[in-house]
């Protein structure tokens, strides 16, 4: 019985605190190029053993942070940010996303779908289904599959919604085919503000 998607509400006991100093943090914007994602993470990255812990108890698995992803950085999104990349996957073995928007200005969440071609709603995962989906390789499952329909709401069938909600944690696994939702406000106090979380399994 493998667990899909986790959500725990009031995650943090200090999550102001956390929320302080997310708005205290430099968020560069990247040149229009290498912006992939709406929005922008914040220039340092902040790994909190603590919240690793924690997020390691809710699983009931020994895990790690997946630095090669953006963990323990925080990412600001404004209504109008544009992005190259919508739908797609990630490359770990657990994805988080702590909100950390006001509960005034919440709206939206992590959304997850259903690729309309296939019938799918994960990305194929083992060398068996990547084989029966005509691909060799992940490097492939990028190029045929997700870039030429990331952007393209037609190809996608919206299956449910993560609400956003200040201090709640959504943990799923990455294969499932997700978004990061509306992007809102205008600033980086009322903007949609997230803490991401990428974990690889401790083997």
């Amino acid at each position: 019985m493998p667990l899909s998607l986790v959500m725990v509400d009031d995650f943090l006991d200090n999550a102001d605190a956390l929320r302080t100093l997310a708005l205290g943090l430099d968020y560069p914007v990247p040149p229009p190029a290498e912006t992939y994602y709406p929005g922008r993470n914040s220039a340092n990255r902040v790994v909190i053993e603590a919240v690793d812990q924690a997020v390691g108890r809710v699983l009931g698995e020994r895990i790690r942070p997946s630095l090669g992803n953006a963990h323990g950085r925080f990412r600001i999104a404004l209504a109008g940010d544009r992005g190259r990349g919508g739908v797609h996957v990630d490359k770990c073995d657990w994805s988080g996303v702590l909100y950390m928007s006001r509960p005034e200005d919440c709206r939206g969440g992590t959304t997850f779908f259903r690729h309309k071609a296939t019938g799918t709603e994960r990305a194929p995962i083992t060398a068996e289904e990547l084989a029966a989906a005509g691909l060799r390789s992940n490097a492939e499952l990028w190029d045929r599959l997700i870039v030429p329909d990331t952007n393209r709401p037609d190809r996608w069938e919206p299956v449910m919604t993560a609400p956003m909600r200040f201090n709640r944690l959504i943990l799923f696994k990455p294969w499932l085919w997700h978004d990061a939702g509306v992007s809102f406000g205008d600033s980086l106090q009322n903007g949609r503000l997230v803490y991401l979380l990428f974990y690889d399994l401790d083997r």
